[in-house]
C-alpha cells in the first residue's frame, strides 16, 4: 500500500467533504453544541478550493483523506501570520486511519511550504492528531490557542522552517 498526495480534482470535493466529517465526527469534534453546524463547513470542499489548495491522499486510487493548506493567508487563513503557511481541516476516513495518509498530507504541506514556518490548531478533544503533529516536529504554542466558538477549544502548532518534511 503506497499513500499518493496530489492536488484534489473537483469530482472528489464531495468525497473529501464526507471523509473530513467523518473524521472529525469520529473524533470528538463535533459533539460541543457550539461544533454542530462545522460539519457542514467541512462538507465544503469546494467553497475551500476557491481560496487555497485542497490536498487529497489516495491509497489505490482511491480517496482516503484531504487537508485545506493555506500558503499565504487570505479568508482561508485562521492564525497564519506574515510568512507562515497554515494547515487546515485535516482528515482520514476512519477506516483508512493509521495506514500514513495523514502524515503523508502533512508531508505534502510541508513541502509546499518551502522552507516556511507551518502553523495549525487542532481541537482539545483530538489527542490523535496531537500525536501526528507533535510526531512531525510541530511543537505547541498556548499564546495562539483560542476559542472559534464557545466550548470549543483549538491548540496551536508551530513547525519551524529549519525543519526538513
Amino acid at each position: 500500500m503506497t499513500i499518493e498526495t496530489r492536488d484534489a480534482r473537483p469530482g472528489e470535493y464531495d468525497a473529501i467533504g464526507a471523509i473530513v466529517a467523518a473524521a472529525f465526527a469520529a473524533d470528538g469534534q463535533l459533539d460541543s453544541p457550539g461544533s454542530a453546524s462545522y460539519g457542514t463547513v467541512l462538507r465544503d470542499v469546494a467553497g475551500r478550493a476557491a481560496h487555497a489548495q485542497v490536498v487529497a491522499a489516495l491509497d489505490d486510487g482511491t480517496v482516503v483523506g484531504g487537508v485545506t493548506y493555506v500558503p499565504d493567508g487570505g479568508p482561508m487563513a485562521d492564525l497564519a501570520r506574515d510568512g507562515e503557511a497554515e494547515i487546515r481541516m485535516l482528515g482520514v476516513a476512519p477506516d483508512a486511519q493509521g495506514r500514513g495518509a495523514g502524515t503523508a498530507l502533512v508531508r505534502e504541506c510541508l513541502a509546499r511550504a518551502a522552507g516556511r514556518p507551518v502553523v495549525l490548531s487542532t481541537n482539545a478533544v483530538a489527542h490523535t492528531s496531537h500525536r501526528l503533529y507533535e510526531r512531525l516536529g510541530f511543537v505547541r504554542e498556548p499564546a495562539r490557542d483560542w476559542m472559534p466558538v464557545p466550548d470549543v477549544t483549538l491548540l496551536c502548532y508551530v513547525r519551524d522552517a529549519e525543519l526538513r518534511p
